[in-house]
């Protein structure tokens, strides 16, 4: 497999962990019959971080798809890997903005993020 390929799993990882915390840490108030009940996650940090779970969600098509076009149209491999790795830790950078309620910074991490998924998608045409 290649670095990108396991960007991938970090990816989803990614958006998993960004609310995993938050229910064992408000295990009173947290319900797992209702895991998505409006109440629970109405908490300002909570908010954010099911926020960033969300968007995690919501980029996570976009970069995976980037990825397997330009590995099956045979993009420069180290291309490719490099900024997946980039994602990734623009991901992270995202997050940390997103919990820390850094809306201006998230914002700007999140196009930067947005760029470089544009940049995996478009290496198969101007990459070789």
């Amino acid at each position: 497999m290649t670095v990108a390929e396991w960007m991938l799993l970090a990816a989803v990882l990614l958006y998993l962990l960004t609310i995993a915390p938050f229910k064992p840490l408000g295990y009173r108030e947290f319900d797992n019959a209702k895991p998505r009940n409006p109440a629970f996650w109405a908490e300002p940090l909570r908010a954010r971080a099911q926020g960033a779970h969300i968007n995690g969600i919501e980029t996570f098509p976009f970069f995976a798809a980037a990825i397997l076009l330009a590995e099956f149209r045979h993009a420069p491999q180290h291309w490719i890997d490099w900024l997946a790795v980039a994602f990734i830790v623009l991901r992270l950078l995202f997050i940390a903005a997103y919990l820390l309620n850094y809306p201006w910074t998230r914002t700007l991490i999140w196009n930067a993020g947005f760029a470089v998924n544009l940049a995996i998608f478009f290496l198969p045409w101007w990459g070789h």
